[in-house]
């Protein structure tokens, strides 16, 4: 049951960050970081030939949490890279909520 309470949870913040990049303004160089730690530790190209600031957040939300049910770390570089994943999806998911409110008409 669990498994398919995480993977509607998956997919509802996949759905919800936009399909376009957006400013993460102070928390972008965390995001980044995990970034590139998991590239790094694990020789991925996560997004070959785009700077951060161009990828859409639905991509980099959707490639963390698969990154995040998938890798299996062999060592302690992969471990740290892999542990980072849950904070940068929480980010980029408070992100698009915040984004989602704001386009709310409010009564």
């Amino acid at each position: 049951m669990s498994d398919v309470i995480s993977e509607l949870d998956d997919r509802r913040m996949i759905a919800r960050a936009p399909d376009r990049p957006i400013d993460f303004g102070s928390d972008h160089d965390y995001i980044v970081a995990c970034l590139r730690a998991v590239e790094r530790s694990f020789a991925l190209t996560a997004f070959p030939g785009l700077a951060p600031e161009w990828i859409p957040a639905r991509a980099l939300i959707r490639r963390f949490i698969t990154w995040w049910r998938t890798l299996e770390p062999i060592n302690e570089a992969q471990r740290d890279a892999r542990a980072r994943l849950p904070g940068a999806i929480r980010l980029i998911d408070t992100y698009s909520a915040w984004l989602e409110e704001r386009r709310r008409p409010r009564d």
